[in-house]
């Protein structure tokens, strides 16, 4: 794996917290084209789009929960987003709405988290 660059005060890795690893998985997989290094039954993690490291993981040991930080992504296409998170078994809970900045929505992945999608206007 190639080493990624890291930047002062910036987010550097976001770590779901997972009910079914093997489900959320697939669900990043099929809504996003997320790609994942297994390390072991409890812990995937995220990685980074360009390939130089992760983003990110999903952790099996902690219980996830509603409320906590919203983690949004950006789609260059909204609507086919949509379509994807609800082809992939996640549920959109709000939205799409407009915003002063373009439009988004929020869905749950199979593990209860939410998380957002926006796109500009």
């Amino acid at each position: 794996m190639a080493r990624m660059s890291h930047l002062h005060h910036t987010i550097d890795y976001v770590e779901l917290a997972v009910s079914d690893l093997p489900a959320t998985r697939a669900f990043y997989s099929s809504a996003f084209g997320w790609e994942f290094n297994d390390y072991g039954d409890t812990y995937a993690g995220i990685r980074s789009a360009d390939g130089t490291g992760e983003v990110g993981g999903l952790n099996a040991t902690a219980t996830p929960a509603r409320g906590g930080p919203l983690v949004l992504l950006w789609s260059a296409d909204l609507d086919a987003t949509v379509r994807a998170v609800e082809a992939a078994g996640g549920e959109v809970v709000a939205g799409p709405y407009e915003f002063p900045g373009g439009r988004r929505f929020h869905f749950l992945d199979p593990s209860g988290n939410e998380l957002g999608v926006w796109a500009d206007a």
